[in-house]
């Protein structure tokens, strides 16, 4: 049984979606609440969504060791804290970009990690678009970095195309039963 399940890939692509959609399947499982120095969005809350952390904290914590993994974002930091790993929840599921995906893969071998990819880089740049939460320039900052982080997508256990959200999770809901099952 894997203790931790890393889910990863570009903004945009149905990642936070997509996991609320598993975790209503899989009451047992939780998900980790990551650090992160932007600003918290209309409706966020801070221990909830995200743990908001000024950029000096932020560091004071790295300089710790407490992060499990880290990584700059769209000029943002984001991270999970090693604390999150001492909760109740087997597996405990992250939501993590592509470089701390890669960090949890050396640090915690026997993690499973999933790739949600786009349909299309069209259809990733309509739900950026879409969302109405970043200005223009952070959707094409956003976009360069999805490039990048799409050519990565085959180091990862599984590959999941979100182009029908029914049929998305219905494969990740496949995956989570087989690497649960003891």
């Amino acid at each position: 049984m894997a203790d931790v399940l890393v889910i990863t890939g570009p903004s945009g692509v149905g990642k936070g979606t997509l996991i609320r959609l598993l975790l209503d399947r899989f009451p047992a499982m939780k998900l980790s609440v990551s650090a992160t120095t932007r600003m918290p969005r209309p409706g966020e809350r801070d221990g909830i969504e995200y743990r908001f952390l000024s950029p000096d904290e932020f560091q004071r914590r790295i300089d710790a060791g407490e992060f499990l993994e880290w990584a700059e974002y769209a000029g943002n930091r984001y991270g999970t804290l090693r604390s999150e790993l001492e909760r109740d929840a087997h597996p405990l599921v992250l939501e993590i970009e592509v470089q701390g995906a890669r960090q949890v893969r050396e640090r915690v071998p026997n993690a499973v990690s999933v790739f949600i990819a786009p349909p299309s880089d069209e259809a990733l740049r309509t739900r950026l678009v879409g969302r109405g939460s970043d200005e223009p320039e952070q959707i094409e900052r956003r976009l360069a970095v999805a490039r990048e982080e799409l050519a990565a997508r085959d180091e990862f256990d599984h590959v999941v195309v979100n182009d029908d959200l029914d049929a998305a999770v219905e494969e990740l809901s496949r995956l989570v039963a087989n690497i649960t099952s003891p």
